[in-house]
């Protein structure tokens, strides 16, 4: 998987690397804590779909205990982690809390794109 696709981001680069990006392709924002289990279930699941979209959507990890994370936790009124939002043209266009299949994640993403056959 390239590089580009995951990628770390945080308050002071959230608008520009997932909002504006959002007008390019599909972002997915992981909101995750290192003290929660479920997020690190669900890790593996993202990364998997994303390898299966091959390149239609990226992921940004936003570590919410980390710097000043918090506050776009709070700009999204995120109620628990994990909680992984899409982003495309600069909106948020879905939502889901908590750990989840692969197979979950990749239809709910087929579902909210309209990207089937890719």
């Amino acid at each position: 998987m390239s590089g580009d696709l995951v990628f770390d981001c945080g308050l002071d680069d959230f608008d520009q690397r997932v909002l504006d990006a959002s007008r390019a392709v599909p972002v997915l924002v992981d909101f995750w804590a290192d003290w929660c289990a479920p997020c690190h279930a669900l890790s593996p699941h993202l990364a998997r779909v994303l390898k299966d979209l091959d390149g239609a959507v990226r992921l940004a990890k936003v570590e919410v205990d980390e710097g000043e994370n918090m506050k776009l936790a709070g700009r999204y009124r995120l109620r628990g982690f994990p909680t992984v939002l899409l982003f495309q043209a600069g909106e948020e266009v879905a939502r889901f809390s908590g750990a989840r299949s692969s197979n979950w994640i990749e239809h709910w993403v087929e579902d909210h794109l309209a990207v089937k056959g890719i």
